[in-house]
C-alpha cells in the first residue's frame, strides 16, 4: 500500500526539528494547571480501570509518556518520526519507544488499557481522522480510555513553512471544531465522557480542547 504524502511530511518535517523540538516545548510539569489536572484525570482513570498500558501516540522527545509513568500507569510511546524515537530513547532509556503510525498501529485487537493522543491527530487530514479513530476503538480493551487534546478551529488548516528555530517544514495542521471530533469519536464507537475547552489567553492564540472518551463493555451475557 502506497503511504499517504502527508505521512512523509511529517515525518520528514518533525525528523528536521527534532534536535529543538525537545527543549522548545514544555514538559507536563510546566504546562498549565487545567492541562496537567486532564493528564492526571486520565491517569487515575487508566489505573483505576486496569485494563493494560498506554500507548502515547505522536509522544515525540517523550516526555509525556515519561509523565505517565511517574503517575504510575505504565506507557510506552510511539511516533512517526525515527529522530523522535531516537530523542526519547536517549532522555529516557528505561522506556519502550518505538517508530509507528496511528493510522496502523502494531497492535493486537483489546491490548491497551488506554490510548494519549496529545496534540498528534492535528496533522491528520479531516477526511482520514475516522481511519486513526477506529484503531483506537480496535486496540483498545472494554473498559479502556483515550484522551485526545490538542488544538481546535472551525475548519482551520495552517501551512507553516518553518517552526521549532526556525526550522523548514512541509506538514500542514488542521483544527476541527471540538463537536465534529467529538462526532467522529462516538462514530468509531467510543463513549465520550468528559470535555474541556481552554479559550486563549495571553499564553495561548488558539483554542485548547481535551477530550477523554473510553471504549464500552460488552453486554453482560444472561
Amino acid at each position: 500500500m502506497t503511504e499517504p504524502s502527508y505521512l512523509a511530511a511529517v515525518r520528514e518535517s518533525y525528523d528536521t526539528v527534532a534536535g529543538d523540538y525537545a527543549d522548545l516545548v514544555k514538559p507536563p510539569a510546566d504546562l498549565d494547571p487545567l492541562s496537567r489536572a486532564m493528564l492526571a484525570a486520565f491517569a487515575e482513570t487508566v489505573r483505576a480501570a486496569g485494563r493494560g498500558p498506554v500507548a502515547d501516540l505522536g509522544c515525540g522527545p517523550g516526555k509525556v509518556t515519561a509523565h505517565l509513568v511517574d503517575l504510575g500507569v505504565p506507557a510506552f510511546g510511539i511516533d512517526l518520526s525515527p529522530k523522535m524515537i531516537e530523542s526519547a530513547r536517549q532522555a529516557y532509556p528505561n522506556l519502550d519507544f518505538t517508530v509507528g503510525s496511528m493510522t496502523a498501529l502494531a497492535i493486537g485487537d483489546d491490548e491497551l488499557g488506554g490510548i494519549l493522543a496529545y496534540y498528534s491527530t492535528h496533522h491528520t487530514p479531516p477526511d482520514l481522522l475516522p481511519l486513526v479513530f477506529a484503531e483506537f476503538h480496535r486496540t483498545l480493551a472494554p473498559g479502556g480510555c483515550s484522551m485526545v487534546a490538542g488544538h481546535v478551529g472551525d475548519d482551520v488548516r495552517l501551512r507553516p513553512t518553518r517552526a521549532y528555530g526556525g526550522h523548514p517544514v512541509s506538514y500542514e495542521s488542521h483544527l476541527q471544531p471540538p463537536d465534529r471530533i467529538v462526532a467522529l469519536l462516538e462514530r468509531a464507537g467510543l463513549v465520550v465522557t468528559s470535555r474541556l475547552l481552554q479559550e486563549p489567553d495571553e499564553g495561548a492564540r488558539r483554542t485548547i480542547a481535551t477530550f477523554l472518551a473510553h471504549k464500552p463493555e460488552p453486554p453482560a451475557t444472561p
